[in-house]
């Protein structure tokens, strides 16, 4: 029967011409040394074969090649059988042999068949991933003298796969470790509810929110987070992505509602990409001042099932800004406004009131005299106590600057002259308490107060502030009999 099967017309043909690679083996030396290891008692072949290399290379050794066809001998870059039998220790090595063990415990554990994906390497160097399909050929089970085996040329598919793989993990190091914190979410339920809107026959979207800011929650809400990258926990300070998305109503909370209802009303008017600043608040509580930009990625324009929001975190240009603000308002040395806000202000006020509008002209004593005597360094801590007075005294909308040197002005709009007083004597309270907290020197300011019912009568009203305020100093150097503009003799 064997030879009959072997040398038959039929079989030789469709063997030599098969598209696959086809070798006729001969396992019978394998199948001896097997029975042997079972008469020594062995159970596991596996942890038998770990246990010595040289097991292993055993039972290659008693893998006898019989036949192979022309596509084994392409595929290997052989010039003919001999060649390739000749150099087999070319062609299995190296990674193969791992694979081996697999397929000699599917025999030893009485399968007539195997099948495993491994590792060859063709003459010429190239290396060869390949599916090996093995069979042991019927009438031969007893002794395993003729085994079919088939490898099938998977490079190409493996090769993909590696890349596939390889690119699907840059992919993702892209994501994960991007400098920019990355949120991959699902718009899905959100543009549910938007058509739904749309279906009712509304038209003004921006009155409906107004009307409805419940809507806004309830989509905010139905936002599915799916991922978020490394840089979104350092940014919010969570160890981990399950804290961060069990509290995102931590994160998402304030002024997020307006700023939502805003993105609402772009995506509505089919504004599927957006950037705009908004106000996050990491898991410390403390406020994210962000730059986001938002979009949907384009196979999802249909559902919005996938949107990408990139978050920089911009909380210190914030701040930076914020404090050039306040240097461009604000007197450096006393903290309180300079003399651009108060222009900017009296102007403001001269064109549309409140009215009455009163003013308290204020002036420093005798800062010439410390600034000669003790310096400019004591004379400038005599300066900040006076806003530090000013500061504690005069409340919203008044306000108070400092104009010039030891001049400082208090606008008081909506206010009369009766009001005026009362924040003069207030003014002179805070200013008695300060003396009693710096004993050293003591602090003295003149003022003089005006009042005024039209934008017309400003400049006046100012200008008789200035006089009250002037002829008060003069009482005080009066009764010190100091000449100010003298130092001490």
């Amino acid at each position: 029967m064997s030879s009959s099967f072997s040398s038959g017309a039929d079989f030789e043909h469709m063997f030599g011409l098969a598209p696959v690679s086809l070798w006729l083996e001969d396992y019978s030396a394998l199948k001896q040394l097997f029975d042997q290891w079972r008469a020594e008692g062995v159970a596991d072949i596996r942890a038998y074969l770990a246990q010595d290399p040289a097991r292993l290379r055993a039972c290659s050794s008693a893998l006898k090649v019989l036949q192979v066809n022309q596509r084994t001998l392409d595929l290997f870059a052989a010039e003919n059988q001999q060649v390739l039998e000749a150099n087999l220790d070319k062609v299995f090595r190296d990674d193969m042999h791992d694979a081996v063990a697999h397929e000699l415990s599917q025999l030893w554990d009485g399968q007539l068949e195997f099948s495993n994906q491994t590792v060859n390497y063709a003459l010429d160097g190239r290396r060869l991933d390949v599916q090996i399909r093995a069979r042991i050929l019927p009438g031969y089970e007893d002794n395993w003298s003729r085994v079919l085996v088939s490898l099938e040329d998977v490079t190409g598919t493996v090769r993909a796969g590696v890349e596939l793989r390889r690119s699907e993990q840059y992919a993702r190091d892209l994501f994960e470790h991007s400098p920019v914190s990355l949120w991959v979410e699902d718009f899905s339920t959100v543009k549910n509810l938007l058509d739904g809107v749309r279906a009712q026959g509304i038209d003004d979207f921006k009155t409906f929110l107004r009307v409805h800011p419940e809507f806004v929650t309830r989509c905010m809400h139905e936002i599915r987070v799916i991922d978020v990258n490394q840089q979104t926990l350092r940014m919010f300070g969570a160890s981990s992505k399950e804290m961060l998305l069990n509290n995102i109503g931590r994160v998402f909370r304030g002024e997020m509602h307006e700023s939502f209802a805003e993105q609402l009303l772009d995506l509505w008017e089919g504004k599927t990409f957006q950037q705009r600043e908004v106000v996050n608040y990491a898991l410390s509580g403390d406020a994210v001042h962000i730059h986001m930009q938002f979009s949907v990625l384009a196979d999802h324009m249909s559902d919005w099932g996938l949107v990408l929001l990139s978050l920089v975190d911009i909380t210190a240009r914030k701040k930076a800004e914020a404090y050039l603000e306040y240097l461009g308002k604000h007197d450096v040395l006393t903290q309180l406004r300079n003399r651009a806000f108060y222009a900017e202000e009296l102007n403001r006020l001269t064109r549309k009131g409140p009215w009455p509008l009163s003013i308290i002209a204020i002036d420093l004593n005798g800062l010439k005299v410390v600034n000669d005597e003790q310096g400019h360094a004591a004379g400038d801590s005599m300066l900040r106590r006076v806003g530090e007075v000013l500061a504690k005294a005069v409340d919203a909308p008044a306000c108070a600057a400092r104009i010039g040197g030891d001049e400082f002005t208090v606008l008081l709009p909506g206010t009369d002259e009766r009001g005026a007083v009362a924040l003069q004597e207030r003014i002179l309270s805070m200013l008695e308490l300060n003396n009693q907290f710096y004993p050293g020197q003591h602090l003295s300011l003149a003022m003089g107060i005006a009042c005024c019912q039209s934008g017309d009568a400003v400049e006046a009203a100012i200008h008789r502030a200035d006089q009250a305020m002037y002829a008060e100093k003069n009482r005080y150097y009066q009764q010190k009999n100091v000449d100010r503009r003298q130092p001490n003799p």
